[in-house]
């Protein structure tokens, strides 16, 4: 059997595993989930395309306004793996890690997890661990066989269902939403927030053949105001709602008594880096988001929009499994400035150059991120990040001061 005696072994274990690593099937997390016992901790789980993220930090920040102890699981990091992993707000150690990790690894089949599936099953230890109230698990990638659904959730909450990994997924919408509406556990209990019409449908479907009670978070939650809530841009006001929904029937459900005032103080206290996150660097505004399909660069246009703001360039880049056809539009109408396209590291990151060239005479590579922000003209208007949660974390990586509230 596999031990880690440091953090330094834990991370190069993980990254020989590979990030990008993907074996869509639940037989090994079942696998584990029998040799070592389901974990007891109840969990709310998080499916979706757009949204997940800010849906789990509203979720979780309203719960703990109300007194629970909760984990967090998420992804992708910006800096460390340890992000993903929290317990009222906070990273585990290092040396936390090492100690779950070699308990993940002594359990039969241990050994055979992806990277992802290896962090799922050390957060619910973890989780069990710590004794926390409620675990919240944020779904990878799709819903069926992402290694977050071999729990059985009390509530699962759909955030909007968008054209994404379609090369994994399938290449329709339908075929997307079919496979995140996996999700949905015989005579369980899903609430949606709202959907393209192919996606609801095949949510309902699943509910009907499962058995399951499917409820609108418009029939649980009233409309949220945007100026009160604590991740901005308006298109925050969906993902809040659908947390607010989920709050109080997962409250509800289990007797645990709610206030409008501390629902108030929980929205308004919710922090997530990388949404709409406005910083000031070298005397200038940067917005900060991580808008990375068309149905996210939308929603960061009309936030942009209701706020007023018009960037003064934009540097922009993603990964080369994006499909660009209808991204390109919308990436030219966030400015009518310049847009800087860096080299981002990683595998799976986009040719600059030819990325630059299809967006067309505004845009040109640069060398590297921080070059782009560094690099052209003072522009009236903040500069505008956005494209790939990867690009942000390379933000991150050199301003890691901004990673916190």
């Amino acid at each position: 059997m596999k031990r880690f005696s440091n953090y330094s072994e834990l991370t190069g274990y993980m990254d020989r595993l590979g990030l990008f690593h993907m074996d869509l099937s639940l037989a090994r997390m079942e696998a584990f989930r029998d040799a070592r016992g389901l974990s007891g901790v109840e969990t709310v789980h998080v499916v979706g395309t757009n949204g997940k993220g800010s849906t789990t930090t509203f979720f979780c920040s309203l719960a703990r306004a109300h007194g629970l102890k909760v984990g967090t699981f998420t992804s992708p990091h910006f800096v460390s793996p340890r992000e993903r992993i929290q317990v009222n707000r906070r990273m585990l150690t290092e040396a936390a890690w090492v100690d779950l990790a070699n308990e993940v690894m002594a359990v039969p089949g241990g050994e055979d997890l992806t990277y992802f599936e290896f962090q799922t099953c050390l957060a619910m230890i973890a989780f069990e661990r710590a004794g926390v109230d409620l675990a919240v698990m944020e779904a990878g990638l799709g819903g069926r066989f992402d290694a977050t659904n071999v729990f059985r959730p009390g509530l699962t909450l759909f955030t909007p269902i968008g054209m994404d990994h379609e090369q994994i997924l399938g290449p329709t919408l339908g075929d997307i939403a079919r496979d995140k509406a996996g999700a949905i556990h015989e005579g369980g209990v899903a609430m949606t927030g709202p959907q393209e019409p192919e996606a609801m449908v095949r949510l309902q479907e699943r509910a009907e053949q499962v058995h399951a009670r499917l409820v609108y978070s418009v029939d649980a939650a009233g409309p949220v105001d945007p100026a009160r809530l604590g991740l901005k841009g308006i298109h925050q006001t969906v993902n809040a709602r659908l947390a607010l929904a989920g709050w109080r029937w997962y409250a509800a459900g289990r007797s645990i008594p709610t206030d409008r005032v501390i629902e108030a103080f929980g929205l308004e206290s919710a922090f997530l880096p990388g949404r709409f996150q406005r910083v000031e660097l070298d005397d200038r505004e940067i917005i900060l988001d991580g808008a990375h399909n068309a149905h996210a660069l939308k929603a960061l246009n009309a936030a942009l929009d209701a706020d007023g703001i018009r960037p003064g360039r934009v540097v922009f880049a993603c990964l080369r499994d994006k499909t660009l056809t209808d991204m390109l539009p919308l990436i030219r109408t966030l400015t009518d400035g310049p847009i800087l396209i860096p080299a981002m590291e990683g595998e799976r990151a986009s040719d600059n150059h030819a990325l630059a060239s299809a967006i067309g005479e505004r845009a040109s590579a640069s060398e590297s991120l921080e070059a782009a922000l560094k690099s052209g003209p003072q522009t009236d208007g903040p500069t505008l990040v956005c494209g790939s949660l990867y690009l942000l974390s390379e933000f991150y990586i050199l301003y890691p001061r901004f990673l916190t509230a």
